[in-house]
């Protein structure tokens, strides 16, 4: 695996004109390894060359976790210091990429040990290899949207009269526990004029006839993480609310229909906001169409007029359009989506029909 994907890196390395760089976020170390270390304010380096081979450096607490593909590792202990050796393992004769994460503690040190001067933000390179992801990640994307469905279906039936947006979101974790997950990722619960807020935190309102109800959720399974929202109506919905549902469906349905190797990530936000806005609620839908999920809930990556980069086959991301009107209610419908080669593979199946509860 840690050779493979660290193949993948060298390639958008290479297309940044670097050939070395040091990598410090766990996640990102966990992508390239496969293995999780979890090291506080102590040192976690991983140095990737495509000339000089590839170097994970840990403190002497940091448990041992055996060797690694292509990936030489050092322990130090508490009194040696470690960026010494990283920086006297690198080319000083190279420009030298760093990610978004590494604090300027480690990065100042290792700039003074080996003279390099000329650093560059390489996070793109890990970045972009993690957002293509291979086949065992799209079986484990799979799998947690597979248990959302599950968990929307029984988080629906704890919709009544009188319960509280707080209620409901406290049940959460317990019911996804009880399918399979390792624990909820999280979770917002959306009364009324509630919904008509995009990450409405949720508190003690009390459901009331006429409601739109709101459930944007997702959970983590084996390391990754899923994400789903889904409107429905309490008792009744009112001919607006049918009207904005049945326009958010549409845009959401409209983007996916675009989805395709090739197609750029802003054509797909603008197949959406072009149905909603065509209807007269262009202000009301004022977030980008969709993010990239995996390890984490939000990675490098989103659905939106400004990214212009193209999909390619293996990348996971949502499509979320909503219409938002304060102090009344707002809709919004969430999918994820896989680029095949065919098209979208669309890994939530919970009904997107309008559903009214109770």
């Amino acid at each position: 695996m840690g050779n493979i994907r660290l193949g993948k890196t060298f390639i958008y390395l290479d297309r940044l004109g670097l050939r070395q760089a040091i990598v410090s976020d766990p996640l990102s170390i966990f992508y390239l390894t496969g293995q999780r270390h979890y090291p506080g304010e102590r040192l976690l380096l991983l140095r990737i060359s495509a000339d000089s081979g590839s170097t994970l450096y840990l403190n002497e607490l940091s448990e041992d976790k055996g060797t690694v593909d292509g990936i030489e590792t050092i322990q130090f202990n508490l009194g040696e210091d470690g960026l010494k050796r990283v920086a006297a393992d690198l080319d000083q004769g190279a420009a030298l990429g760093v990610d978004k994460d590494l604090p300027a503690r480690f990065l100042l040190p290792i700039q003074e040990y080996s003279g390099i001067r000329e650093v560059r933000l390489a996070s793109e390179a890990v970045d972009h290899a993690r957002q293509v992801k291979d086949l065992y990640e799209q079986g484990k994307m799979i799998l947690a949207s597979q248990i959302n469905d599950a968990a929307m279906e029984q988080f629906a039936g704890l919709i009544h009269e009188g319960v509280t947006e707080r209620e409901v979101r406290d049940r959460m974790d317990g019911i996804y526990r009880s399918l399979g997950a390792d624990r909820v990722d999280f979770g917002i619960v959306a009364f009324g004029a509630g919904a008509a807020e995009p990450h409405h935190m949720g508190g003690d309102a009390v459901l009331r006839e006429g409601d739109a109800v709101l459930l944007d959720v997702g959970c983590v399974k084996d390391g990754y993480c899923s994400d789903m929202t889904r409107t429905f109506f309490y008792k009744e919905a009112s001919p607006r609310q049918r009207e904005v549902y049945g326009l958010v469906k549409r845009a959401n349905e409209a983007a996916e229909a675009m989805v395709r190797p090739g197609v750029r990530f802003s054509e797909l936000d603008a197949a959406a906001r072009d149905v909603i806005t065509q209807a007269g609620y262009g202000p009301q839908f004022y977030h980008r169409l969709g993010h990239s999920i995996g390890l984490t809930g939000h990675e490098a990556g989103d659905v939106s007029a400004y990214n212009h980069n193209v999909l390619e086959e293996g990348m996971v991301f949502s499509i979320e359009p909503g219409i938002y009107l304060e102090g009344e209610f707002g809709v919004r419908i969430e999918d994820l989506v896989l680029v095949t080669s065919g098209g979208a593979r669309v890994l939530n199946g919970y009904t997107k029909e309008l559903v009214v509860l109770g």
